[in-house]
């Protein structure tokens, strides 16, 4: 069964960096989203990811480091979200 949080999240890519030919479905949970062939982040993606999901979620990243290692991947992030979003914002 697709983990709903994780779909969302690999749509939000899709859309926030305008990877238009990009199916989100196709992008692995693991995938590194820093060194990815698929799309990897540069700093200014990544600012524009944080914003996003900060604004989506509700959650707070308190520094680059916090940011970076929470979007190491989209498993990483998924479980940050869960541990720091409140349950309404979550999709089910």
């Amino acid at each position: 069964m697709p983990d709903a949080l994780k779909s969302r999240l690999k749509q939000m890519i899709v859309n926030t960096l305008r990877l238009d030919d990009l199916d989100p479905q196709s992008i692995p949970d693991d995938e590194s989203l820093f060194d990815s062939k698929l799309f990897g982040l540069d700093s200014i993606d990544a600012l524009e990811m944080v914003v996003a999901i900060e604004r989506e979620f509700q959650v707070k990243m308190a520094s680059s480091e916090e940011s970076r290692e929470a979007m190491s991947s989209i498993t990483h992030l998924a479980e940050f979200i869960r541990k720091r979003a409140p349950a309404e914002k979550l999709p089910s």
